[in-house]
């Protein structure tokens, strides 16, 4: 028999819910797992838990676009239970995992497989990504009904290229069929030549093999031209340069039917961070200049890119013991992804009611999910922090498995206190 789930009232909190067009210290009331009111407390409603909110923000449960969990095949980097720990550790209830596993998400039973797990770690909702063609080859086509049947919210090919623009175009056509988003990471495979950082004066002093801007708008320009030969909706996942930023931009005025996301670290990083040689900071798409990372930044505070992700990538020391270039890509990005966001209202980038829609219903618009806000009969997904704590990053403070982090003794702001999904508590910080 299934445990009746406790009736919660969160108190005094400052409730932060951009979907919905709410910032205000009130009460928020919760039953049966979803959402039930704002504000006063409902007539004949007692609740069996209040949490005193008091001086912390509360706001919906953050929805991380792309995570590799690295279950099934390389659980010696991390696991679906480890991480969807870590992920409600920091406040995040949804996270979108990407198809490239091994095996990798392109039958049904795969896509079981890790719902199976993460049901039963219990701490996150998990909605697979499946592969655009089979075994991520390139060439033939996954079979993208049964995928989206058995629980898939999208189709990606990850960095895997395709075989030539003829299956991309046939891609977006039998996804669109079943309206299926098409998640695309721009990257002209021939453009980039093995490369390893942005190609410019600071790859050229270190001796690194560089990737250039145009491997990039490349891409982009020719999937928006693909996009409207399909119809097919489409999704850019980690743009990287100012220009595609721009090029975004024109294609929402022009009305085209695309959205895309940044990963948090290229808010911050830029091509000069690669000057010590830390393989930490060995990302794909690279590093780029102070204006892509500005560019970057002012699209974020403008919704042209109406999601921030992790692009969580846990890797074991090994991955990253090697010189940069034979290291592997990837930032461990779940324990940061908060912190860094709050970081650019903190530098006045945008204010905080537009940082946490990037975190919650930007990405929940992009999915077409009713998530990411907290309107009443909404699952009750909701992130409680501290605004006010200060910590530094450390070993000792990542949860996730992979430690591989640029950001050892950053100072970050805020610390999740309370994580809650479908009203039930998945975290709550021990201190408490």
């Amino acid at each position: 028999m299934k445990k009746k789930k406790k009736d919660i009232t969160i108190r005094n909190g400052r409730v932060v819910d951009p979907g919905n067009g709410i910032d205000e210290v009130t009460d928020l009331h919760l039953s049966a797992g979803k959402i039930l009111a704002l504000g006063q407390t409902p007539e004949n409603f007692q609740p069996l838990l209040e949490i005193d909110a008091t001086d912390q923000i509360v706001c919906p449960g953050l929805i991380d676009l792309t995570v590799n969990l690295r279950e099934p095949g390389n659980e010696h980097k991390a696991t679906i239970a480890s991480e969807t720990a870590c992920a409600a550790r920091n406040g995040i209830t949804t996270l979108c995992c990407t198809p490239d596993t091994l095996p990798v998400i392109d039958t049904p039973a795969v896509v079981g497989q890790i719902r199976h797990k993460a049901r039963k770690a219990g701490y996150c909702r998990l909605l697979p990504q499946g592969a655009l063609t089979k075994n991520l080859d390139g060439t033939h086509l996954s079979e993208m009904a049964a995928l989206k049947a058995a629980g898939c919210i999208a189709v990606t090919n990850c960095y895997t290229p395709l075989a030539n623009t003829l299956v991309q175009r046939r891609a977006m056509e039998y996804a669109s069929t079943f309206n299926l988003l098409t998640i695309i990471r721009p990257e002209d495979q021939y453009l980039c030549n093995n490369g390893c950082a942005h190609e410019g004066k600071v790859a050229d002093r270190l001796g690194l093999p560089g990737i250039p801007e145009a491997a990039e708008t490349v891409a982009v320009a020719r999937d928006l031209a693909l996009a409207e030969t399909t119809g097919a909706v489409i999704h850019f996942h980690a743009l990287s340069s100012a220009s595609a930023a721009r090029t975004m931009a024109w294609a929402k005025r022009e009305g085209r039917k695309v959205s895309a996301d940044v990963a948090i670290h290229q808010l911050h990083l830029t091509e000069l961070d690669l000057e010590g040689f830390d393989s930490n900071r060995h990302v794909r798409p690279p590093l780029r200049t102070d204006s892509d990372r500005d560019g970057l930044r002012k699209a974020v505070a403008e919704n042209v890119i109406q999601a921030i992700c992790s692009d969580h990538q846990p890797h074991e020391a090994d991955a990253k013991s090697s010189p940069l270039p034979d290291t592997e890509p990837g930032i461990s990005g779940l324990d940061t992804l908060l912190p860094l966001t709050l970081k650019l209202v903190e530098q006045e980038v945008m204010d905080l009611s537009s940082a946490i829609a990037r975190l919650t219903c930007g990405p929940a618009d992009i999915l077409g999910l009713p998530l990411g806000r907290l309107t009443p009969g909404y699952a009750a997904d909701i992130c409680i922090y501290d605004p006010n704590r200060q910590w530094h990053v450390s070993a000792e403070q990542i949860h996730s498995a992979g430690k591989n982090t640029p950001f050892t003794g950053w100072e970050m702001p805020g610390r999740v206190t309370h994580t809650l999904l479908k009203g039930r508590l998945v975290f709550r910080e021990e201190t408490l």
